[in-house]
């Protein structure tokens, strides 16, 4: 039952969000045609549902081929491959809007872990890379509300960056979604939907963990809970 309200509700936001979006996404899609690399759209194929691939839609924010360059799959501040408009378009996520399409069509849900390129998603455990996608993946999620800034997070490691977030992050973003699959309520939706707005306007906030106390906690000194 709760999935099926649940798709509904995607369906009838998603509806109601793409119509009153429209004008802003009109807008960075003409800036996008004049400014950036003549395409408007990004298409990235990521895992789904019942661990299922699909491709994912986002305003295109980065050079060509990027995912082939630099740091690969993994994104810092300030990273060169980002275009300038690009740069702009990830700190306030408008970027991501396009998934509204996504969540329409039924390849994602508004609410939910956050869908991996394969090859991120093999730096999963087993258990994890079974569990996760159990659920549809979200435009937003726990572990997007936590890693609010992740390439900001990434970008202050010293030391070796991928190996940082193969070792820290990606474990603990599991962690996080292991937790989400335990807590599966629309009151947990509905209070990361919050979270997610919220942390809009401050994005520094720690509100997260006083809504949620019983979250994992990033044991890192570069996270102060």
């Amino acid at each position: 039952m709760y999935l099926l309200v649940k798709r509904a509700l995607d369906i009838l936001l998603s509806l109601i969000a793409i119509t009153l979006l429209s004008p802003i996404l009109i807008v960075i899609s003409i800036i996008l045609s004049v400014t950036g690399e003549k395409e408007i759209l990004y298409l990235q194929e990521r895992v789904g549902f019942r661990n299922k691939r699909f491709k994912i839609w986002k305003f295109a924010t980065m050079l060509k081929n990027s995912p082939n360059l630099g740091t690969g799959t993994l994104t810092l501040r300030n990273d060169p491959r980002v275009t300038k408009i690009g740069r702009f378009l990830r700190i306030t996520k408008l970027n991501e809007l396009p998934q509204l399409f996504n969540v329409l069509f039924g390849d994602m849900s508004l609410i939910g872990p956050r869908p991996l390129m394969p090859k991120d998603a093999e730096r999963y455990s087993q258990q994890i890379r079974e569990t996760i996608y159990n659920v549809k993946p979200g435009i937003t999620g726990i572990g997007s509300v936590v890693f609010r800034d992740e390439e900001l997070l990434v970008s202050s490691c010293e030391g070796d960056k991928i190996q940082f977030y193969a070792d820290v992050i990606m474990p603990h973003k599991g962690a996080l979604e292991l937790w989400y699959q335990k807590n599966l309520s629309f009151r947990t939706d509905f209070l990361i939907l919050f979270l997610t707005c919220w942390q809009i306007i401050v994005p520094s906030s720690k509100l997260v963990y006083r809504v949620f106390p019983d979250l994992p906690v990033l044991t890192t000194s570069l996270v102060s809970a």
